[in-house]
């Protein structure tokens, strides 16, 4: 369902393209997230993969586009162009979405046949947006190494040549002794079921790592749910990424009055004798 979505403004332009060929044109370069000045610095580091743009002009959907492109509209003179950042959906190329707590890039444009107008967009949290970030720059460690299944244990880095940004970042290095890693953050999360919730998640890995949640009921009684693996990168090429881990779903499963652990797991992949995590800004974002 969600291929044929994407497969039909393709095909819809394909065809208005050899019917109509002089349209005009929008080109749109990549996003620029920029603070809320309303949020105060709540939203943390300014980090980003807002890889797509979904455009409307006049309130009609012209199709969704990974960034930067440049899109042919059968519209001329004055339109209101409204595009929504929008992300690969839990890392999935295939599964793209507008990110809800981000704000339309809005504007009214004159357009004219066979020119092309260019739009540089921004995007900033919405104002009631909420936030609970882990991003390693404070000295008191967040995320609890499990004592009965981690031998290895995430440590602080600053190592200047691979800083990603602010001082620090959490590392975890995998060996044919230090085999395992599991962690979950020590407070315990409030959300509303069916409300929008994120995770957001710097990475660096040579190794992969399953996120979850753990459900933590009001008698005591805890259960981890592994949900999005991210897949370990070759050692030549790696670099650090960013992903959108959608939550709402899973907190949805949850039983009546938990609470909630972000957790992370890894074990050393098959054929490896070393691998290395990182991970930094570690953002859970919702509304209430």
């Amino acid at each position: 369902m969600i291929r044929f979505i994407y497969f039909i403004p393709f095909l819809i332009l394909s065809s208005c393209i050899k019917n109509n060929p002089d349209p005009s044109w929008i080109q749109i370069n990549e996003w620029s997230l920029q603070s809320n000045i309303e949020l105060s610095g709540a939203e943390g580091e300014l980090t980003e993969n807002i890889s797509e743009a979904w455009v409307y002009v006049n309130d009609k959907i012209i199709g969704v586009f990974q960034v930067p492109c440049k899109i042919p509209v059968l519209t001329s003179g004055m339109a209101n162009i409204k595009i929504f950042p929008a992300v690969k959906n839990n890392g999935i190329s295939a599964s793209k979405k507008i990110y809800p707590f981000l704000e339309v890039y809005e504007v009214n444009q004159e357009l004219v046949q066979n020119q092309t107008v260019v739009f540089n967009p921004t995007t900033k949290y919405k104002s009631i947006t909420k936030f609970k970030i882990y991003d390693f720059e404070l000295t008191n460690m967040f995320l609890e190494n499990d004592p009965n299944t981690s031998l290895a244990q995430i440590e602080y880095a600053n190592t200047d040549l691979q800083a990603f940004n602010g001082n620090f970042y959490g590392k975890v290095l995998l060996n044919q002794i230090d085999t395992a890693w599991v962690a979950y953050t020590t407070e315990q999360l409030q959300f509303v079921k069916g409300r929008d919730v994120y995770l957001e998640l710097d990475y660096y890995n040579t190794n992969s790592v399953i996120t979850g949640l753990i459900f933590v009921e009001p008698d005591g009684t805890t259960t981890d749910n592994p949900n999005i693996q991210l897949n370990g990168q070759s050692d030549s090429d790696v670099r650090w990424k960013k992903i959108y881990i959608d939550l709402k779903e899973l907190i949805g499963n949850s039983p009546p009055g938990s609470n909630f652990l972000q957790s992370f797991q890894a074990r050393l992949n098959s054929g490896k004798t070393n691998s290395e995590i990182r991970i930094d800004n570690i953002k859970l974002v919702y509304f209430d």
